[in-house]
This record gives C-alpha cells, structure tokens and sequence, in this order.
C-alpha cells in the first residue's frame, strides 16, 4: 500500500477580510483549490465565530484540507494533505488568487516516506511578499 503523501502548510497574511469571514465564500473557493489540485471531495464541514472568524474542513478522498481565519488581522491558516497523483501546490495557487494575500508563507513536507530512517521530509518553506524578519536572540521573532 501506497503511504506517501504531500502536505502543504500555508499561511496568508493581508488577506480579504469579507471573504475571510464568509464561510460560503470560502467553502466556493477551497472546492476550487480541491479541483485544481485533481482531490475528491467528499464532505464538507464549515463553522462561523462570533465575533468573527471562519474554520472550515474539505474531507477528501486523498486527505484533507482545512482553513481557519482571523478576519479582524486579515490572516488565514491553511492545511492541504494529499496522496496519490494529487497537485496540492495547485490548490495553493487558486487560495492566493481568492484571498488575495499581501504576503504569504508556504511550507512544503512529504509525509508517509515509511521506507526512509525519516517519514517527514521538508522539501521546500518559502515566503512570498516581503522579507522574513530576523530572528531575535532565543529564536523568538
């Protein structure tokens, strides 16, 4: 059995506040992402916060993929996991043009490597939109 799978960490920063917190909306747009990342959906889950905020789940056939949102800052939290002949950077790519972020953050991880001394492998974190801050002393930012 096939164990390997592609997980994306994403983080959005400057992003549109309304879409942010409408979770009809942000359901539309990650039933997007799914489909251009070639994923079946297969549920959907999506809750609103009072005062604000939106957390939503994509059950997929190859995964998931799961956002929560602070509209008051303009920031989102994206989780994309896949497996099989799934392109999850795709995905990504239709978020950015929804969300429209000034900056965002990607994390790369190939999971499920069973076969290897380690099953998590980073293959790429990269920012997009600015700098990245230095770290201070304690690796605090």
């Amino acid at each position: 059995m096939q164990t390997f799978g592609r997980h994306l960490l994403m983080e959005y920063q400057g992003c549109d506040r309304e879409i942010l917190d409408n979770p009809e909306q942000l359901e539309q747009l990650m039933r997007s992402a799914a489909e251009a990342a070639q994923a079946t959906v297969v549920a959907a889950v999506f809750h609103s916060f009072t005062p604000c905020g939106t957390s939503g789940v994509l059950v997929l056939q190859e995964s998931h993929l799961s956002i929560h949102t602070w509209p008051e800052v303009g920031y989102a939290a994206m989780d994309f996991y896949t497996c099989g002949e799934c392109d999850p950077f795709a995905g990504h790519l239709v978020m950015c043009e929804g969300l429209r972020p000034e900056i965002h953050e990607i994390m790369d991880v190939d999971r499920g490597n069973i076969d290897r001394p380690h099953s998590l492998d980073i293959t790429d974190h990269r920012i997009e939109g600015r700098r990245p801050r230095p770290f201070a002393a304690g690796g605090q930012r």
